[in-house]
């Protein structure tokens, strides 16, 4: 390992923008060693040097979670260079195509739902399961997933999203299981909600910025031992599935 230390280390997908960035910066500033995973080599690149110059113990890694050499080759190139995780942030994922703002579930093309389905929900449980003999060389592992409150049956918020939002819904789900599966280990796992974010995903044109997105994120990374496992956040507490 070229890294041999105590430092925790962070690895969040798609951290190359936004959202993805600002969790690994907010973590970058309470300690933790951060893996920029994102598969744009120019991009990747960027975001690891914006963290170093704020202080940031940080590192790129390949990483397409929708490709399983992509995903293994990142565990590897992350075990060589720290050992384990400490945490896993699952916060790549897409929208798909839009029509005329909207995804309407009586015209859409299943290409697109597949094309969704594969990062933000299969790619979680590539990246995930890829992940965790890493994990579990850690004290305290923890894996938050980055959902959305578009994906609640509950609240039903923004606009018809007949592929986004059940990819989210169908993230909780399996955020559920994986925490049913782990309810006896120490590691504790579960879903966020940013809420509306000023990103490139929404024009830009939101009231929160990715800092205020990345705070659930962040809080649910450093839960203590005895914090809530399997369920799904935003700032407010606990939004309804």
């Amino acid at each position: 390992m070229d890294r041999v230390n105590e430092t925790k280390t962070a690895l969040v997908t798609g951290a190359n923008k936004g959202i993805g960035f600002a969790i690994a910066q907010g973590l970058g500033a309470i300690g933790f060693t951060v893996v920029v995973g994102a598969r744009d080599d120019a991009r990747r690149e960027k975001a690891v040097a914006s963290l170093k110059e704020a202080g940031v113990d940080a590192f790129g890694v390949a990483l397409d979670v929708t490709s399983d050499e992509s995903v293994s080759a990142a565990a590897a190139t992350i075990e060589r260079t720290v050992g384990r995780l400490d945490v896993l942030v699952n916060n790549a994922g897409i929208s798909g195509r839009i029509d005329g703002g909207v995804q309407d579930p009586t015209t859409l093309d299943l290409d697109v739902v597949r094309t969704v389905l594969e990062t933000n929900v299969f790619g979680v449980v590539r990246v995930t399961n890829a992940m965790l003999p890493l994990l579990r060389r850690a004290e305290s592992p923890r894996i938050v997933n980055m959902s959305s409150n578009m994906g609640s049956l509950t609240l039903r918020t923004g606009p018809i999203m007949a592929a986004y939002a059940p990819s989210k819904s169908m993230l909780n789900s399996v955020t559920a299981q994986y925490a049913r599966r782990f309810e006896d280990t120490n590691v504790i796992v579960n879903a966020a909600c940013p809420g509306y974010v000023a990103t490139d995903f929404t024009g830009f044109n939101a009231p929160r910025t990715p800092e205020q997105g990345a705070a659930i994120a962040i809080r649910l990374a450093t839960l203590p031992d005895d914090g809530p496992r399997g369920g799904f956040f935003d700032d407010a507490g606990v939004v309804p599935w």
